[in-house]
């Protein structure tokens, strides 16, 4: 717990210029940290049986829209974190993403993959890596209206998205959406490019790639 913390009030909560874009490497992290909402819980051991953690993620998923607060706005906030302080092999961790990222999509959350030397790139600058971690965890949270360039490679995880945010979408997701729901097979669809809610939407050339406890977790404070 204490190196989760302290990872996510040094690192998270800052800036970098690495970063590519102003503010804290996630915005989130500090009102959840102050209002008590990142709950943390382990599994230990070097090799633990991959079976076993799908029924912690199982577990978790269940149990994340039982965290409180259940409504308002601070329920967003909510975090919950599997670290496995003790692996090594963090195929595992990938593995178990790729697996079972759809499943909680479909429920409105965001299942992330961290540990140490991960290369997925930031949105603002791909030489930027903001999954590098300290320990190896899985991280759930609410999915986010920001959380669209994430969701773009798979129809399902589209179609979760626009399910849950249609209503509120700003005009420029809409219309990569709708772009992407009515193509024909095999057509090139244009990127989802990143750009402030106040600027005119229209898409840009090229592609954009979106590519974390057991029962009773314990608040990270």
């Amino acid at each position: 717990m204490d190196i989760v913390r302290g990872w996510a009030e040094d690192h998270l909560t800052g800036h970098t210029p690495a970063l590519g874009r102003d503010g804290p490497v996630c915005p989130y992290v500090g009102p959840a940290i102050r209002r008590d909402l990142m709950w943390i819980g382990q599994v230990q051991g070097a090799r633990p049986k991959p079976a076993f953690v799908r029924r912690v993620l199982a577990d978790a998923l269940e149990l994340f829209p039982e965290l409180p607060p259940t409504e308002g706005g601070a329920a967003v906030l909510r975090t919950l974190i599997t670290v496995l302080p003790d692996l090594t092999d963090y195929t595992l961790i990938d593995e178990l993403h790729a697996e079972l990222k759809t499943g909680f999509v479909e429920h409105g959350a965001m299942l992330g993959q961290f540990y140490p030397g991960c290369d997925q790139p930031g949105l603002w600058n791909k030489d930027f890596h903001p999954l590098d971690s300290p320990i190896p965890m899985l991280v759930v949270r609410t999915m986010m209206t920001t959380d669209f360039p994430f969701l773009l490679a798979r129809p399902e995880w589209m179609t979760a998205y626009v399910k849950k945010f249609a209503p509120s979408l700003p005009a420029h997701v809409r219309h990569a959406v709708v772009s992407r729901l009515i193509a024909p097979p095999g057509v090139d669809i244009p990127a989802y490019e990143l750009r402030p809610e106040s600027e005119p939407a229209t898409a840009a050339p090229g592609r954009a790639n979106g590519k974390p406890v057991p029962a009773g977790p314990r608040r990270a404070d």
